[in-house]
């Protein structure tokens, strides 16, 4: 492990697709685990509505954040050689491909199980009467769910221990403050 990491941080744009991102990441989470918990009709369907449109604007700003990132963003060294710059870049990667994954199936379940938004119009089931494919396809949307909010607690975790057991400046470089 490296310990002469300068404080450099990324540029604000990197910064906040970071961080938009990791909290529409918890928001999903919780927010697709209370959704039975409202009323069914109105209520049920408008927190559906909500997880539907915080599920699009996270894949908008993964895009974004993408491009942003092959194309304008500040590059910085590796924090780690060897093994552990390879299972950090293995990490972000992954985390990538989950998010990837994860919005397009989210968008198949509202087709697999038809849906309203916010009754203003009416997506159709895909298959009225296939509840094995609504399950199917809920319980892989659960799964991938669940796979980023693990992932991305080890993510958090590393960054903790970059901060205060290595006392490197990694975790610095994600964080808000002077350039």
């Amino acid at each position: 492990m490296k310990t002469d990491i300068a404080p450099v941080r990324y540029d604000r744009a990197t910064l906040w697709f970071h961080w938009l991102t990791a909290l529409l990441v918890v928001e999903q989470w919780i927010g697709a685990h209370v959704i039975d918990d409202f009323a069914k009709g109105a209520p049920r369907i408008a927190a559906r509505s909500v997880h539907i449109s915080f599920g699009l604007t996270l894949g908008l700003i993964l895009i974004a954040r993408l491009v942003w990132r092959m194309t304008q963003g500040r590059k910085l060294p590796p924090a780690n050689d060897g093994f552990l710059h390879v299972v950090a870049t293995g990490t972000h990667w992954l985390l990538y491909a989950l998010l990837v994954a994860v919005i397009p199936v989210g968008i198949f379940l509202v087709w697999a199980q038809g849906d309203s938004y916010f009754g203003l119009f009416s997506v159709p089931a895909f298959e009225v009467g296939d509840k094995v494919l609504r399950h199917n396809v809920g319980k892989l949307h659960e799964l991938l769910a669940n796979a980023i909010l693990i992932v991305a607690g080890v993510h958090a975790a590393a960054a903790l221990v970059h901060h205060f057991v290595w006392h490197d400046g990694v975790m610095r470089r994600m964080m808000p403050g002077r350039d």
